[in-house]
């Protein structure tokens, strides 16, 4: 089950369960669609996968199956997504 991350990963945008702007990796890193976008350029800084737009659970079930509460650090090493950017920018999310 996704654990739905309450903010972004890269600017610390709130990101609550209904959040239409959310944009997770295969690892489930959470980021706003503006980072995943520009600042990321559809890289995962963490695992160089691409984005796709998280799932919004439905209402009735956040009551049994919350949404997870525990906040990732904000903020991305340039160097390190440099290097990512480097080796995956030019390769389709699908075929890394």
């Amino acid at each position: 089950m996704l654990a739905l991350r309450p903010s972004c990963e890269c600017c610390g945008k709130a990101l609550p369960p209904d959040a239409r702007d959310a944009m997770i990796c295969s690892f489930e890193c959470t980021f706003c669609e503006a980072c995943a976008s520009s600042r990321l350029s559809n890289v995962c800084p963490n695992c160089g996968g691409g984005f796709q737009p998280r799932p919004i659970r439905p209402k009735a079930m956040l009551e049994s199956r919350p949404a997870s509460t525990d906040v990732h650090p904000a903020g991305v090493n340039e160097q390190q997504h440099r290097a990512f950017l480097d080796r995956y920018s030019t390769i389709e999310p699908s075929e890394r």
